[in-house]
C-alpha cells in the first residue's frame, strides 16, 4: 500500500500576508507548511517570530481539527537556513522591503531584486521541482527577475496580480448590486498597479454585461476604486492590506494543488505566439491563465476592445520600463 504524502507549501517571507496566507491553507488543509524569515532582533533580545507564528498557527489547525504540520525556520540576509525548502512543491515569495522615507525608487527596487535573488537562488538549489508564485512588489518585475535568476522553465515561475485585483472589483460591483460574488464574472489584467485593466467587455453579471447595469460614470467609479483599493485600505489602516492578498494566493495554491484548470489573471512571462497575440514581449504581467497541477498549463486569449488595448499598451509599458531599469542597473 502506497503512503500517501501531503504536499508542502513553503511560504518565505512571514508578514502580514505571509502569514496569513500559512494561516488559509492550514484552515483548507491543503498542505503541511514551511514558513522562513528574519529573526527580530533588539538590543536585548533576539525574537524568532517565525517559530512563534509556525507554532500559533499549528495550535489554531489543531483547533479546529485540521491534520497539518507547521514550522517556522529562521533564515539570514545573505541566504543562509533555507535548506529546509527542499521537497517543496509550491514557495510562495512574500518577502520584500518597504519604502521608508528619503528612499528613491531605485534604492527600494534594488533592495527587493537582491531580497529575490538571494530566495530564487535557494529555491533553485534546494527545490528545483518545485512552482513558484510571487507576492512581493513590484510583482510583475520581481516576477520576472525570480524567473530569470531560477531559471525555470515559464510554467513554473509566475506572480499574484490579477486574482487580487479582480477580488476587488468583484467586491465592489456585489456591494453596489447586493448580488452574490459567485455571480459576477470578469478580469483584471495588466500591471499590479495604476495601470491595471479592468476588463468592461467580458464582464458581467449573471450574463448581463455591466456595461448594461451601470452607466458610464458609475463604471469608472467602480474601475477608479478598484485600481486605487490597495491604496484606499493603507489610508484606512495604514498598512497595506493582507486578508485579500493571502486569500489570493491560496485560492492559486489550491487550483494547483487540486489540479482544478482554473483560469485566473496571473502574471505571466509572455513569449512567441503569446506574446504576439498580446503584444508584449519579453515581459511578465498579467493575463488570464489556467492553473493545474504543471503550474501554468495555458494562457487564455481575450479579445481587447480599442479602449481596452489603448489602456493594455500602457500597463505593459509600465512594466517594461520596470524590467529595463533592473537591467540597466545590473540587478540581473
Amino acid at each position: 500500500m502506497t503512503t500517501y504524502k501531503r504536499p508542502i507549501v513553503s511560504v518565505v517571507g512571514a508578514g502580514n500576508v505571509g502569514e496569513h496566507v500559512a494561516n488559509l491553507i492550514a484552515i483548507k488543509e491543503l498542505a503541511d507548511i514551511r514558513m522562513f524569515d528574519l529573526p527580530r532582533k533588539t538590543e536585548e533580545k533576539t525574537f524568532e517570530v517565525v517559530k512563534g507564528k509556525a507554532l500559533d498557527i499549528k495550535q489554531m489547525a489543531a483547533a479546529i481539527g485540521s491534520d497539518v504540520e507547521v514550522e517556522g525556520f529562521n533564515v539570514t540576509p545573505d541566504g543562509q537556513g533555507y535548506e529546509p525548502l527542499e521537497n517543496s512543491d509550491i514557495v510562495v515569495i512574500t518577502a520584500g522591503f518597504p519604502r521608508r522615507p528619503g528612499m528613491s525608487r531605485d534604492d527600494l527596487l534594488s533592495k527587493n531584486v537582491n531580497i529575490i535573488r538571494t530566495i530564487s537562488e535557494r529555491v533553485a538549489l534546494y527545490t528545483p521541482n518545485s512552482i513558484v508564485i510571487v507576492v512581493s512588489n513590484p510583482v510583475d518585475v520581481l516576477t520576472y527577475a525570480a524567473l530569470k535568476i531560477t531559471g525555470f522553465p515559464k510554467e513554473r515561475v509566475f506572480g499574484m496580480a490579477g486574482v487580487l485585483d479582480t477580488a476587488r472589483f468583484k467586491a465592489f460591483i456585489s456591494m453596489e448590486l447586493k448580488v452574490s460574488i459567485e455571480n459576477i464574472n470578469c478580469y483584471v489584467l495588466g500591471s499590479h498597479g495604476d495601470d491595471m485593466v479592468p476588463l468592461l467587455s467580458v464582464s458581467n453579471v449573471a450574463g448581463v454585461p455591466l456595461t448594461d447595469l451601470f452607466d458610464k460614470e458609475k463604471l469608472e467609479e467602480l474601475v477608479k476604486r478598484t485600481k486605487f483599493g490597495g491604496g484606499e485600505i493603507v489610508e484606512l489602516m495604514g498598512t497595506s492590506a493582507y486578508h485579500a492578498p493571502g486569500a489570493s494566493v491560496v485560492e492559486m495554491v489550491e487550483a494547483i494543488l487540486k489540479d482544478k484548470k482554473e483560469i485566473m489573471p496571473c502574471s505571466v512571462y509572455l513569449e512567441g505566439e503569446d506574446a504576439q497575440f498580446y503584444d508584449a514581449e519579453d515581459v511578465c504581467i498579467g493575463v488570464p491563465a489556467k492553473l493545474g497541477r504543471n503550474g501554468i498549463e495555458q494562457i487564455i486569449k481575450l479579445p481587447f476592445t480599442p479602449e481596452e488595448k489603448q489602456m493594455w499598451k500602457s500597463s505593459v509599458n509600465s512594466v517594461k520600463s520596470g524590467i529595463e531599469r533592473i537591467k540597466e542597473l545590473n540587478l540581473i
